[in-house]
């Protein structure tokens, strides 16, 4: 009945938009919104699913490619199906399209997804979903330098199993901190669900390692209610650093479980305002190691137990860009307010050791315009309270700055800034090569506070390397200090900069989604024992 109320208002609709006569498909683009402003309402849902590689390319044409596609069992429909807002016989909305491209684009094994109108007639749309997927199984065999540290990555995962979006993993790392294997497990929409399931395990050269969840997420803006539960085990060796070095070790073991449930009136003049309460379980136990190498530098017991509520706010103002953060990738970025805070009360009666009250929040902002300049800035606080005394409290600024200058460049400035104060001794304020000043080992200063400037040229190339990696190239700068004390080192190293240069790999086949970074940096101050060049070859998830 409800097509038909539709077909009344829409006899032998001969021009949506100037150009698409009622019944004909569609050779041009067909604004959504006006759709919606008729009332149009939704068909058939078509699905075009793109192999790894397009075969009707003669670039793409050959032995290899043409095997890696046989090889490769396309993302199914019911699994693409699942995660649209939209379905036969809703109203066409614009906002819901967007965000179903927003979500099919959040999972690693597509390359990118998009929603057009294929047909138009008689107040009917009939819609094409376009994806085009990503290699998802593969091993997983990767080398990186950064700091003057090596790590090492041996395994085989599988992030589309059977076409399913189910993800699995067998890995084995080595890094500066420990050798570990891990098995992992996990899958966003169990059946036709969006309950969303992760299971991991990993056996470490220092202990062990487990988690499981299961949540029922906000998965979309206008989701009404949310509820899940997670919970961690984790002993480990850790170490404290002075200089890039291990200067103190202790070992850590942590039970963490929480559980919480969520409700929201939805989507509201273009803005969501979500409520969650919950409880967590917080016990974090130090000690020496068994057979210590180092000097024991033990933080201090912490048993958390607290009931907390949570108020998220988001407006909803998204926009798409390329050649920002990835190369000729379709990226998101919320350009809208957003805030998400919560507070909770441990209290002694509840089990935790202490009174205490226990805070986080944070709040972003996206100004200007993509394709010309565009500002991101981040604001965020957490901490506790005890005996009316703040603890382990942090505020952090940061801000991204986006200059496009050309379709193949981008100038890109970010700053950074942390202020702590009464700091866990297992969460000191860090500045290195890990944490964004490249030309440094990691871990080099650490503080109570911190501030870090980064610049870049980026160039984005047409290069595409075998048809598997597009290449770009970037010059930077980078600059930084900590202050606050030390208890392994002194004196302060005050500020340290470094200059480089490198190439970036995006891997487009793959759906690691990693873009490779080789980097030569030039530490232009610090102590003589430092290298005077730095070499870097790592994986990150951006430019």
């Amino acid at each position: 009945m409800r097509r038909c109320r539709h077909l009344t208002l829409f006899p032998l609709l001969s021009v949506l938009t100037g150009q698409v006569l009622a019944g004909e498909p569609v050779d041009v683009p067909v604004d959504l919104a006006d759709l919606e402003a008729r009332g149009a309402i939704v068909g058939t849902i078509h699905f075009d699913r793109t192999n790894v590689f397009d075969l009707s390319d003669p670039k793409e044409n050959n032995r290899f490619f043409r095997l890696a596609n046989r090889l490769h069992v396309v993302t199914r429909e019911s699994t693409i199906g699942k995660q649209l807002l939209l379905r036969s016989g809703d109203t066409v909305s614009k906002r819901l399209a967007d965000e179903s491209e927003r979500i099919l684009r959040r999972n690693n094994y597509l390359h990118d997804a998009a929603i057009r109108v294929v047909r138009v007639e008689n107040g009917v749309a009939d819609l094409k979903v376009k994806t085009r997927d990503l290699w998802s199984l593969a091993p997983d065999i990767s080398f990186s330098r950064s700091g003057g540290e090596n790590r090492s990555r041996l395994g085989l995962e599988e992030s589309n199993f059977l076409g399913r979006g189910q993800f699995l993993s067998f890995v084995r790392d080595e890094d500066v901190d420990r050798a570990s294997t891990s098995v992992g497990f996990a899958d966003r929409h169990l059946g036709r669900s969006w309950v969303s399931t992760a299971l991991s395990y990993s056996h470490n050269s220092d202990g062990d390692s487990r988690a499981m969840s299961v949540v029922r997420p906000f998965y979309a803006l206008d989701t009404r209610w949310s509820a899940g539960g997670y919970t961690h085990r984790d002993d480990r060796e850790e170490s404290l650093y002075a200089l890039g070095m291990r200067a103190a070790e202790y070992r850590h073991k942590r039970a963490y479980d929480s559980l919480f449930a969520g409700w929201s009136r939805g989507l509201r003049n273009g803005r969501v305002r979500r409520w969650t309460a919950g409880f967590v379980y917080d016990d974090n136990r130090f000690s020496a190691v068994g057979t210590p190498q180092l000097p024991q530098a033990a933080p201090q017991d912490r048993k958390l137990v607290y009931p907390f509520v949570g108020l998220e706010y988001i407006e909803d103002n998204f926009e798409t860009s390329r050649n920002h953060d990835q190369i000729d990738k379709t990226e998101d970025f919320l350009m809208g307010n957003r805030f998400v805070a919560s507070v909770g009360w441990a209290d002694l009666s509840f089990g935790a050791d202490r009174n205490a009250l226990v805070y986080s929040a944070s709040a972003s902002r996206g100004l200007g315009e993509l394709n010309e300049d565009a500002l991101f800035l981040l604001a965020s606080a957490s901490g506790r309270i005890e005996s009316g005394n703040t603890v382990n409290s942090l505020f952090s600024l940061s801000a991204r700055w986006y200059k496009t200058q050309s379709r193949k460049r981008l100038f890109y400035a970010a700053i950074s800034g942390t202020a702590g104060h009464s700091l866990d001794l297992d969460n000191r304020v860090r500045l290195g090569g890990d944490t964004g000043l490249r030309g440094y080992p990691l871990r080099y200063q650490n503080g109570d506070s911190k501030l870090l400037l980064s610049v870049e040229q980026r160039y984005f190339t047409d290069w595409y390397l075998w048809r598997i990696a597009r290449v770009g190239a970037a010059m930077f700068a980078d600059a930084g200090r900590v202050w606050g004390s030390d208890p392994l080192v002194e004196p302060n190293q005050g500020w340290l900069m470094d200059v480089g240069f490198g190439l970036r790999f995006a891997l487009t086949r793959s759906s690691s989604g990693k873009v490779i970074h080789a980097d030569i940096a030039f530490p232009l101050n610090g102590d003589p024992s430092i290298d005077s060049v730095q070499f870097l070859l790592e994986s990150r998830v951006s430019f």
